[in-house]
């Protein structure tokens, strides 16, 4: 599954062995962008073990269609493709049934409302939430250096939850591009966010990981004004900074 327009991988559900008929009964959130404009994307494999899955079929669902805070359930029959002239989307590839829920968040002022009204001396308790997302954008880095290869990545440490981007083999300076997401019962107004830059050596040994440099955020900047886009030089790098972009969505 995975929303159109987004950097985000995939999100998968668990594989059900030797069934036709599977029922998986998962739940899966995103962050909508545009619900006008997007669609969710759905692809079905067979999973095999060694060789490459199988894809038995795909289907999209217009977030247009979504009433908010209203559960609507879709019967789709899975496609070769969304070309409507493709003559295999004649053939009977079973059917994909999937419930959506769309719940839009605050509108985008209540951030400003809430920085004008802590400035002011208003009471925070007005404007408490119980819930929200944490955006993560991994942007990029400069001026990293491993002892030998510099094959970077970044790990992202938050509330005990570990999230990874893809390695950028043989590069000082990596280009990532990529959002992560944590779903929070509350503001993260104490909280830290450990971002670390990591060089994946080659070889197979068993330390075979290396830290780069490393940064702790405080969120409560993020939570107060909703977002923050700035590049932060690595504890223990020489040179290296991190280019990390941060949004609180409630």
């Amino acid at each position: 599954l995975k929303l159109s327009g987004e950097r985000l991988r995939s999100k998968k559900t668990s594989i059900k062995m030797c069934n036709l008929n599977p029922e998986w009964n998962e739940n899966f959130k995103f962050v909508v962008k545009d619900p006008q404009t997007q669609v969710l994307e759905l692809h079905a494999f067979d999973w095999e073990k060694v060789k490459m899955h199988d894809k038995l079929g795909m289907q999209v669902v217009p977030l247009r269609l979504l009433l908010p805070h209203e559960t609507a359930t879709f019967t789709l029959d899975l496609l070769k493709s969304l070309n409507p002239n493709d003559t295999q989307n004649r053939k009977n590839r079973g059917k994909i049934v999937v419930e959506l829920t769309y719940d839009p968040f605050k509108d985008d002022n209540w951030s400003m409302e809430r920085k004008s009204s802590i400035e002011n001396g208003v009471n925070q308790d007005e404007f408490a939430t119980t819930s929200g997302m944490l955006l993560v954008s991994i942007e990029s880095a400069q001026d990293v250096e491993g002892k030998k290869n510099t094959n970077p990545y970044v790990q992202i440490v938050f509330k005990g939850e570990k999230k990874k981007t893809k390695v950028i083999k043989r590069s000082r300076d990596p280009r990532w591009d990529e959002e992560f997401q944590f779903t929070l019962d509350e503001e993260p107004m104490e909280d830290k966010i450990h971002i670390e830059v990591m060089n994946k050596r080659s070889g197979h040994l068993l330390r075979s990981k290396e830290s780069l440099g490393h940064v702790d955020i405080n969120l409560a900047d993020v939570v107060n004004n909703g977002r923050i886009n700035d590049t932060y030089h690595l504890i223990n790098s020489k040179n290296g900074t991190i280019h990390v972009e941060l949004k609180w969505i409630t």
